[in-house]
């Protein structure tokens, strides 16, 4: 696949989160403005998705494993850039990354992600990953208690 490709597939994965979204009652806007700083100075920042009631934002990650079997390093910063930036935005906001569930040796790429760089993502941050239709999905972090 070309990589100019990529912003129509990403543009409707994106679509497909805000219907997941919409189907459990949680209706989101595209491009959604919030207020984001690590001091007094703060910036609009547009998420992908977002809603003001109920409070969320979600950035959207439609990443696969490389052809060869490798984690997408370049790929992933742009998931450490998503966690800077929940981390930035205010508590009063139910945080999301939902990314495309792809698969490589029985491990998901979210798997990956969280047993690799779990240790940056933030409090109250939830990853789900989603189908590429967006019809199935499941939380991968943080993990449902049995019970």
């Amino acid at each position: 696949m070309a990589n100019r490709d990529n912003p129509g597939l990403g543009s409707r994965f994106e679509q497909a989160v805000g219907h997941f979204f919409a189907r459990q009652g949680i209706h989101l806007q595209k491009g959604f403005p919030v207020q984001v700083g690590a001091s007094h100075m703060a910036k609009v920042r547009m998420f992908d998705l977002g809603s003001a009631t109920p409070s969320v934002i979600v950035e959207c990650k439609r990443h696969t494993w490389t052809s060869g079997g490798n984690a997408p390093s370049a790929k992933l910063t742009a998931w450490n850039e998503a966690m800077y930036f929940f981390a930035l935005a205010p508590r009063r906001y139910r945080k999301v990354l939902a990314v495309l569930r792809d698969t490589h040796r029985g491990e998901s790429l979210a798997e990956h992600y969280v047993r690799r760089f779990g240790h940056i993502i933030p409090r109250r941050v939830e990853i789900w990953e989603l189908s590429p239709t967006g019809r199935k999905g499941n939380r991968v972090y943080p993990r449902r208690k049995a019970g």
